[in-house]
């Protein structure tokens, strides 16, 4: 946790040089509370790195396209001259951002997990998938994940404004 904290203050303190007065001084140690809250629930002071990165992915401004090519970085594993992902890294992913709903209450069972799983290897032979077929069935909107493009959706709207006045 110690090295998720230093990265988070640096993150944060970059963040207040690029948009001073927009960053609360305490968002490291705010956003690292909420880290720990989803994945080190029985106290063990552990966090995995990976876990946070997603969950700070997700959690980003970025484009969703982004988000998910970050994710598939994150988890794919190198296979030869290319890079996939396995059932396995798939259900951790899942099972790691599925922590973000809970927190709220909201997420969903291990069953829903494994049908997410099992709906994107539909089809498939081998044992891992590439980036494009990973890509493919997120931009599908499986319902594990629905809520990463509603809430991406719902921040998009905050920027937008209208030169419209009602009566």
């Amino acid at each position: 946790m110690q090295q998720i904290s230093r990265m988070l203050m640096k993150l944060f303190r970059r963040a207040r040089l690029e948009k001073p007065g927009q960053v609360d001084r305490r968002a490291a140690e705010f956003t690292l509370s909420l880290l720990v809250a989803m994945y080190d629930r029985s106290g063990t002071g552990y966090v995995k790195t990976r876990s946070a990165a997603a969950a700070l992915i997700s959690l980003s401004g970025d484009a969703l396209l982004a988000k998910y090519r970050a994710f598939f970085q994150f988890y794919a594993v190198p296979d030869g001259k290319a890079t996939l992902i396995t059932r396995s890294a798939l259900r951790s992913l899942l099972t790691d951002l599925n922590q973000i709903p809970a927190m709220v209450g909201e997420g969903c069972t291990r069953s829903c997990v494994e049908i997410a799983i099992h709906d994107c290897f539909h089809g498939v032979l081998n044992a891992a998938i590439v980036e494009e077929k990973f890509l493919s069935w997120l931009r599908s909107e499986p319902a594990v994940l629905l809520w990463l493009p509603t809430c991406y959706r719902l921040s998009a709207t905050e920027m937008v404004s209208h030169q419209a006045r009602c009566r």
